[in-house]
């Protein structure tokens, strides 16, 4: 099987992947190739970092790869936190400051729709390749009781669910409907056909 490296070390985004993915590749982590230092995400749109991220991991270790960048955007914030999604409440990433800001700032607001969105830039063979996903949905009232998931999952409530939000759902259940999937599985399209 041939080595794919995903440019990430997040180990909640790795099993997702895993789950979806199987064993066609066996998918290395950035700590797998020793890449330990953070990798520049400095483009102002969610596709522009994941193609900085891929183009990095070839350019720096050789190794055929793919990054994703993903984002929620919140109508009644202006499509905020979108490209700063992990950092929309500080430098320090915390996914609990993350989600209590959202909160606050969608007090007395009617409108709570809101999407995940996830950009996959895969190069493979010399050639780049980008893939969209999406997932529509709406924030919550409260941060819900699920204990599953990671980030935003807490307080997104998918429209092609049942009321839930990831965090309340299976790891199947989220994976049979969210932006990283359907992403996934244009990705897992195009590699079955190589």
């Amino acid at each position: 099987m041939p080595n794919l490296v995903f440019a990430t070390n997040n180990q909640n985004k790795i099993a997702e992947i895993k789950a979806q993915l199987g064993d066609q590749y066996v998918f290395l982590s950035l700590k797998d190739i020793g890449c330990h230092e953070d990798i520049p995400e400095t483009q102002p749109t969610l596709a522009g970092n994941a193609e900085q991220k891929a183009r990095y991991v070839k350019e720096k270790y050789g190794y055929d790869c793919f990054s994703e960048d993903t984002g929620l955007e919140v109508d009644a914030l202006g499509g905020a936190p979108g490209v700063i999604t992990a950092r929309y409440a500080g430098p320090e990433r915390s996914a609990a400051a993350n989600n209590n800001k959202i909160l606050t700032e969608l007090k007395g607001k009617t409108d709570r729709s809101a999407r995940f969105r996830t950009f996959l830039c895969l190069i493979l063979d010399g050639e780049e390749h980008l893939f969209e996903g999406r997932c529509e949905g709406q924030i919550s009232e409260a941060i819900s009781a699920g204990t599953d998931g990671f980030g935003y999952d807490p307080i997104f409530i998918p429209a092609d669910g049942d009321g839930r939000t990831f965090a309340e759902m299976t790891g199947p259940e989220k994976r049979s409907m969210s932006h990283r999937a359907r992403a996934m599985t244009k990705l897992q399209d195009f590699l079955r056909k190589k």
